[in-house]
């Protein structure tokens, strides 16, 4: 072991929380029920939790930043509440033909590119050939290899309607699923 952290990189919408098509109010935030059990067996595993999200909706000008963080302060609120929590939130606020300013741009942290699990894995001292990404589309999954990761797709989201099947490592009903089967594949 090289003393750094294993972790699981997790897509927000349609992974952790229900996929809206652009959350822009809070009240839309809902964690899926199986979330706060399965954050809990990553960090119980002494694995990092980290949420990476492109959020396009932000250079479209359908909400902030400030307005993100606002809903991953309530995502860790919700968490706390039931003893877990997420170690670090990585966004990428651009897109590169719909942005405004200067959020429009092709940019490395825009998934499939693996800008933010690189952002993070250097920030949080995590060893991405032992890490995993779990989300619910393709380019989560794209991301993650991209990264040197382990990739997990969840039939949650936009997943369900996913019929291509050979790039993730494995394809999970929902995150608890996902994770579930992270822990056994750590062990083999």
């Amino acid at each position: 072991m090289n003393g750094k952290h294993a972790a699981v990189f997790l897509d927000r919408d349609g992974t952790i929380s229900e996929e809206v098509n652009y959350l822009s109010r809070m009240e839309q935030l809902r964690l899926y029920p199986q979330t706060l059990e399965a954050i809990r067996l990553i960090t119980d595993a002494g694995m990092k939790a980290v949420v990476v999200t492109n959020q396009s909706g932000i250079a479209r000008g359908y909400f902030t930043e400030d307005f993100v963080r606002s809903v991953h302060d309530r995502i860790n609120e919700l968490l706390r509440a039931g003893g877990a929590r997420i170690d670090g939130f990585y966004v990428c606020p651009h897109h590169p033909v719909y942005g405004n300013g200067i959020y429009k741009q092709d940019c490395d942290c825009r998934k499939p590119k693996p800008g933010l699990l690189l952002q993070a894995a250097a920030e949080l001292d995590i060893d991405l050939a032992r890490s995993y990404m779990v989300g619910d589309m393709l380019k989560d999954i794209e991301a993650g290899k991209n990264a040197g990761a382990k990739g997990v797709l969840v039939r949650t989201g936009y997943g369900v309607n996913i019929v291509r099947t050979d790039m993730p490592a494995y394809i999970a009903e929902d995150v608890l699923d996902a994770v579930q089967w992270i822990m056994r594949d750590r062990k083999g």
